[in-house]
């Protein structure tokens, strides 16, 4: 199975302005697109990047400016998933369970309404990544006819958006990204007993 990895290499990661510099969310951001094609190319699935701008990679990368919805959906040929690049708790086990998974269309659902993975056996079907996607993708599974499958997984579940989200990181993670985090500073805090982050001066 083919496996689309969307990929903002322009500005990405904006909303972790506040705790990184832009070119430390440049480095940041490919570095989990590394680990997430790497928990890919671990499973049966191959891994292309679909990109802003051209990047190195050594997987293949296919190069579209446009928004997501509307590059996804030009490369939306089953069988095929959709993976996003910040999944950065994705494992080969997780990935594969939802590959494997029965279902015309299979979610994996995002924390916050999104949509962070899918896979996609039914022609007819096509992307909408505009607000709470999640819910969209499963009226637009039901309207070609469809029920939309979903895939309980924290590993999937977690996308790396937020500062906060570097703590789920820190916790669970264990690829470069982890370690790209602590080699910039990075450790787990826990002010008044809650579990956050903070960067050690440099």
């Amino acid at each position: 199975m083919d496996a689309l990895v969307p990929f903002a290499a322009r500005e990405p990661k904006t909303r972790l302005a506040t705790v990184l510099e832009p070119d430390e969310r440049v480095e940041f951001a490919r570095t989990m697109l590394r680990d997430v094609c790497s928990a890919i190319d671990a499973t049966d699935a191959s891994p292309t990047v679909l990109s802003t701008d051209p990047i190195d990679s050594e997987w293949p990368v296919v190069v579209d400016d446009r928004p997501l919805t509307a590059a996804v959906n030009d490369r939306l040929d089953p069988p095929v998933a959709v993976v996003m690049a910040d999944l950065a708790l994705a494992t080969p086990d997780a990935l594969s369970r939802l590959f494997g998974a029965e279902g015309e269309v299979v979610i994996a659902p995002g924390l916050g309404g999104g949509t962070n993975a899918l896979v996609v056996r039914e022609p007819d079907f096509h992307t909408d990544y505009h607000g709470a996607s999640v819910a969209d993708h499963r009226r637009i599974a039901s309207e070609v006819g469809v029920e939309a499958t979903a895939v309980d997984s924290f590993r999937l579940a977690v996308d790396i958006d937020e500062p906060e989200d570097l703590a789920e990181l820190l916790l669970h993670g264990s690829g470069e990204s982890v370690e790209w985090l602590r080699s910039a500073g990075f450790e787990l805090s826990t002010p008044d007993g809650r579990v956050t982050v903070r960067r050690q001066a440099r």
